[in-house]
């Protein structure tokens, strides 16, 4: 019990620190104005264009960090400060939700296979929290029970880290548009890099998370009684 507590805690240190840190970085490069004066929304439509992109679109979401690619209805859904926003920070964001627009034009393999595996995931993760809860309760009488919520928990695990290239590869792409074309000047590109690197160090610090969870639930039942 004392690993699970200790691992968790380390987890939720890191993930504190990177979440400190990209809420830092965004802050800064918010205040980075872009010189070419273009809007989240203006540098999200441009690189749809150049990418020849033409059955997306667009549009203003609320909330913040409420960024993301549907491609159920095929919308680049931005946050409000982000979409009107002209600056490195909302570059950034702006072209990465592009970027998982150009891996679905693309049939991008990774995002594909996450797409597919999102109906099991929810229904998974969901079951995996009861029978986790009343495995551990029930380990020395009914360890099955844990067993089951170890297997739909792991559903989750493998899914964060089928996001991991999916994520990093939308923030590529983003990238290499905005230095193809020369949106940003060095400054501001080399702003919109370094948030884009933060951000995607959270979605590292979720799937380690998530597989010490699992190696945890793992020991539990493997020094059951």
């Amino acid at each position: 019990m004392l690993f699970g507590y200790v691992i968790a805690g380390l987890i939720a240190l890191v993930g504190g620190i990177v979440q400190s840190r990209l809420k830092s970085k965004f802050k800064k490069y918010s205040q980075l104005s872009l010189q070419n004066g273009m809007s989240g929304r203006e540098i999200a439509e441009k690189m749809l264009a150049d990418h020849g992109i033409q059955d997306v679109q667009v549009i203003s979401t609320k909330g913040r960090l409420t960024d993301h690619y549907n491609p159920k209805d095929k919308t680049v859904n931005l946050s409000e400060v982000v979409y009107n926003e002209r600056n490195a920070a909302a570059a950034a964001v702006a072209s990465h939700e592009v970027g998982h627009a150009v891996q679905h034009a693309n049939a991008y393999s990774w995002l594909q296979f996450r797409s597919k595996m999102v109906p099991t995931v929810n229904v998974t993760g969901r079951l995996a929290q009861f029978a986790i809860m009343g495995g551990i309760f029930l380990v020395n009488s009914f360890p099955q029970l844990l067993l089951i919520g170890i297997v739909f928990f792991a559903f989750s695990v493998i899914f964060t880290f089928v996001t991991l290239p999916v994520e990093y590869d939308a923030s590529n792409r983003a990238l290499a548009w905005l230095d193809d074309k020369n949106m940003l000047t060095s400054q501001e590109y080399d702003g919109a890099k370094d948030a884009l690197s933060w951000a995607a160090r959270t979605y590292v610090v979720a799937a380690v998370g998530a597989l010490s969870t699992l190696l945890y639930y793992i020991l539990i039942f493997a020094g059951r009684r």
